[in-house]
């Protein structure tokens, strides 16, 4: 069937189920807006050997003869990672990934960037964070921002999609530069930060790798940790595939001489992906309004004054709780961070449905 009769077929579908208009009006408006502005996007896919390495689980990374996709799993004994072989100073991250289906409480996928194993106490990380539910449920993510070790200020979003991210590939996309971070979903920008001055070190500016995980968080990811793994449908998989990797590798302790990173930079900063159109900027005003259920930005129990990149939208603000939260019940709750797992700093709920 043609790719883009599909998006249609998928939007009648899931309008169905709630008989609104509205949103079938929604979805075929993000899902054609994505179709279109895929094309748009000079990007160059790459093999896994030539920019990543296994991080952890490594009989749990299962490569593709080709090396063009990459298999991580998750049973009993482990969960598994890959790593880029490089950190770099800005860059463009992107992939097309499948979820685990089924029955997904407790597990964690995760596509990020980090520099935490060379910065420890002053780490940034760009996340984008999958978390699974039990069955018949939707999956939701998150996408969060650290800098300079600023894990009390996480700035945290949460998010439902509007396909089933467990029965096709979707392209997920990290655009980092020193002006601005775009989170895009499919070609839909979802979220950007403009860097200004009163956010300091808070703006992520060190080099960076990237990373893919999937993992067992059977303590939090799930309402709260109520529902774990079930290791009975395991193994778990996320498949990874048309990996694309854009910047200019650095060595971290040597990050401020990074002359030759010029035309690298420049040439990622005139990318087709690196600026919100008027189009584009609609579109993710269209999914803010319709798919995100949490934002730290209206979470005034964390922050009394909104953090400085925050633009607060009354109209949007009058949706939320004080707790950040839709006006659709749920409760808040802080978390601790511990090493070498990735906590998030408000419980979970049930997805918005």
């Amino acid at each position: 069937m043609d790719p883009l009769r599909r998006l249609v077929s998928l939007a009648v579908t899931t309008s169905s189920s709630s008989s609104s208009l509205s949103s079938l009006t929604l979805l075929l408006a993000l899902l054609f807006y994505a179709a279109s502005a895929a094309a748009a996007f000079d990007i160059v896919p790459i093999t896994f050997d030539e920019a990543y390495a296994p991080l952890f689980g490594d009989s749990n990374v299962v490569r593709s003869g080709d090396g063009k996709s990459v298999r991580l799993l998750l049973d009993r004994f482990s969960g598994s990672g890959f790593i880029s072989s490089n950190l770099y100073k800005y860059g463009f991250f992107s992939a097309r990934i499948k979820l685990p289906s089924d029955y997904t409480a407790g597990i964690v996928v995760a596509f990020y960037t980090s520099n935490g194993d060379v910065f420890e106490k002053t780490h940034d990380e760009l996340d984008i964070e999958f978390l699974g539910n039990i069955k018949g449920k939707k999956w939701r993510f998150q996408t969060n921002v650290y800098g300079n070790g600023s894990t009390s200020r996480g700035r945290e979003e949460r998010y439902t999609l509007w396909f089933d991210p467990t029965r096709a590939f979707h392209r997920y996309s990290i655009l980092w530069t020193a002006n601005n971070i775009i989170f895009y979903v499919d070609e839909v920008p979802i979220r950007e930060i403009i860097r200004n001055d009163a956010m300091g070190g808070d703006f992520p500016a060190k080099p960076m790798a990237l990373y893919a995980t999937i993992w067992d968080a059977s303590d939090w990811a799930t309402s709260g940790g109520r529902y774990k793994v079930n290791y009975k449908y395991a193994p778990f998989v996320a498949e990874f595939k048309d990996l694309v990797l854009q910047g200019c590798p650095v060595d971290p302790i040597d990050q401020y001489s990074s002359g030759h990173c010029y035309d690298k930079l420049a040439l990622l900063e005139a990318q087709d992906f690196a600026t919100v159109t008027a189009q584009r900027h609609a579109a993710m005003r269209r999914f803010r309004q319709n798919y995100m259920y949490y934002s730290y930005c209206y979470d005034s129990i964390r922050y009394a004054i909104p953090p400085p990149e925050c633009v607060i939208l009354q109209s949007e603000k009058e949706r939320f709780k004080d707790t950040g939260r839709l006006k659709f019940g749920g409760s808040h709750k802080k978390r601790s961070r511990r090493r070498g797992h990735r906590i998030p700093l408000v419980s979970e709920e049930q997805p918005v449905m």
